[in-house]
């Protein structure tokens, strides 16, 4: 079965044997696009967020077939024309990363809760951005989507 789809802005098709396989794996093994992680497969932990539609989407949970004709952004489509996206800029000034294994993730729901909440508060922050670190940076985190969120509003 073949599945078209825009990601980080071009027009792509995948072939799967399976319209259900998730989308993670069109993703990473199709399209070699390695920063979309495989965490826990049972859509819990996160480390596979991407955006579908411009939402914040747990990809190793997303049947493929449903990807068809969809706008698709992984953490390599984040940034644009080599410009670090608010989200990515404050993960750097913060030095957010311990392992870094499912910074992708956070990343990515943190700009998708960011069109929607564009200064959170610490509640926003705690109700909206449910990934999982093992190495728990979540106090840095939280000081890095308050910094995103100050970026955001100075470059609008």
């Amino acid at each position: 079965m073949k599945v078209s789809f825009t990601i980080n802005g071009k027009l792509k098709s995948v072939e799967v044997s399976d319209g259900n396989s998730p989308l993670l794996w069109a993703i990473r093994d199709g399209l070699d696009l390695k920063g979309t992680k495989f965490g826990c497969g049972k859509a819990a932990c996160g480390a596979c967020t991407i955006h579908v539609d411009g939402k914040a989407v747990r990809s190793c949970s997303f049947p493929t077939k449903y990807a068809e004709g969809k706008e698709i952004t992984t953490i390599e489509g984040l940034s644009v024309d080599g410009r670090l996206h608010p989200v990515q800029q404050a993960w750097k000034e913060e030095v957010v990363p311990q392992c870094g294994y499912c910074q992708p993730g956070f990343m990515m729901a943190t700009a998708a809760m960011l069109k929607e909440i564009p200064n959170p508060t610490d509640d926003d922050i705690d109700n909206n951005i449910i990934n999982v670190c093992r190495c728990a940076t979540y106090y840095r985190m939280r000081k890095a989507i308050h910094k995103a969120a100050a970026l955001n509003s100075q470059n609008s």
